[in-house]
């Protein structure tokens, strides 16, 4: 990353240290008003310190940064949940989606104002009867009528729906006998719309984290809403899920930086029989393992982000930081919790939150048995019929 991109990380780094981190026990504790009030200020202190919105398309008010450039500075914003929402990168997925495939009126309906930070865009596509892991089952349909689309079905963890204005919907359009990958497409759904009703608010692992349970009741909007082609919406979702599951690592990997930072900060404060902590040799193995994960992942994602940015897609490569950055985290955040003790399942320290949401990163953007299972089949495919196999080694980096 050029030495201009390095400084912008850095001032990120301290925004989130210095901004972010001491109102993070206040976000928390905090109804929806106050906490959207504490969000608006921590926002005009990062557009004040030229710090807003940096992965979104300069075009559209976003400061416009290189893919790779992003993808470092996402590292620190992952430090801390809040800093995504402050910093205003939390609707980079959905902004680019609809930059790529939205009309020019879609970019001035939504797009200016999310990357303004006026609301949060949501995405739905997994649903409560359907497995995940074979998304060529989704049961929700939409089926044009009188020139609009009437949609019906049922979504869940649909993340920010009560406070979207609208819903990026992944729905069946084409008949039974369509090929499954092009079957599908993509609907956007305002919120606001006659038919589309919030259920439930999903808490995970006892965290309101802003996921929500939505039905799709005879639901209709105009059929210019379908955003990209019909029967491309898997294709289009994959897009999406490509750089999203890279920034998603970026982000555990400062999840698990700040967890070594405070492991071995507490490895330094703490004494036991007669020693600090930090001259026990099982808490140094600790400090080795954590610290070995955490430079293997982060090698390995930006490996991946390399590909990703010279036009592969990098399945495999995608597929296996998604495994093992999910593993890594829990990892580095358990053995913190260890070291620190009855101190680490309190709220006293950071830990017991991060803890929860790394156990949600081997179930979202596909569990972690989908992504081993595809990419063992392409391996093994290659030495199918004595096939050439695969040599690591000649692959590019």
């Amino acid at each position: 990353m050029e030495a201009d991109a390095d400084d912008l990380r850095a001032r990120v780094l301290r925004f989130v240290e210095e901004v972010v981190y001491p109102r993070e026990a206040e976000l928390e504790a905090a109804d929806d008003a106050t906490r959207d009030a504490l969000l608006r200020t921590l926002s005009e202190q990062a557009r004040s310190a030229g710090l807003w919105a940096l992965g979104h398309p300069r075009e559209l008010g976003g400061g416009g940064l290189s893919f790779m450039a992003y993808v470092r500075i996402n590292e620190v914003i992952g430090r801390s949940y809040w800093a995504m929402l402050a910093l205003g990168t939390a609707s980079l997925q959905d902004s680019l989606m609809v930059w790529r495939h939205g009309t020019p009126a879609w970019h001035e309906r939504y797009l200016r104002p999310i990357v303004a930070g006026e609301f949060l865009p949501s995405f739905a596509m997994t649903e409560p009867e359907v497995s995940s892991s074979d998304p060529t089952q989704l049961a929700t349909t939409a089926r044009l009528e009188d020139g609009h689309w009437v949609v019906n079905g049922r979504k869940w963890f649909t993340t920010g729906a009560a406070q979207a204005r609208y819903t990026t919907v992944m729905c069946r359009t084409e008949d039974a006998d369509a090929p499954p990958h092009r079957a599908f497409s993509l609907i956007i759904v305002p919120t606001d719309a006659p038919g589309y009703r919030i259920v439930r608010d999903l808490p995970a692992l006892g965290i309101a984290g802003n996921h929500y349970e939505i039905a799709l009741e005879d639901l209709r909007v105009p059929e210019d809403h379908l955003l990209g082609r019909r029967g491309a919406g898997f294709a289009i979702a994959q897009e999406r899920l490509g750089p999203g599951r890279i920034f998603h690592c970026m982000r555990w990997l400062g999840q698990a930086q700040r967890a070594f930072d405070l492991m071995c900060r507490r490895l330094h404060a703490r004494s036991a029989f007669g020693e600090a902590l930090a001259e026990k040799q099982l808490m140094q193995a600790h400090v080795f393992e954590s610290a070995a994960e955490i430079r293997s992942a982060r090698e390995l994602t930006l490996a991946a982000a390399r590909r990703m940015d010279s036009g592969d897609q990098a399945r495999d490569e995608i597929a296996v930081i998604k495994v093992l950055g999910a593993r890594m985290l829990h990892n580095v955040i358990d053995r913190a919790i260890q070291v620190y003790g009855a101190a680490g399942l309190t709220p006293d320290t950071p830990l017991s939150v991060m803890y929860r949401h790394a156990r949600e990163a081997r179930i979202y953007d596909g569990p972690d048995e989908v992504h081993m299972q595809s990419v063992a089949r392409r391996l093994l495919k290659a030495y199918r019929d004595d096939g050439p196999g695969i040599d690591f080694g000649a692959e590019p980096a």
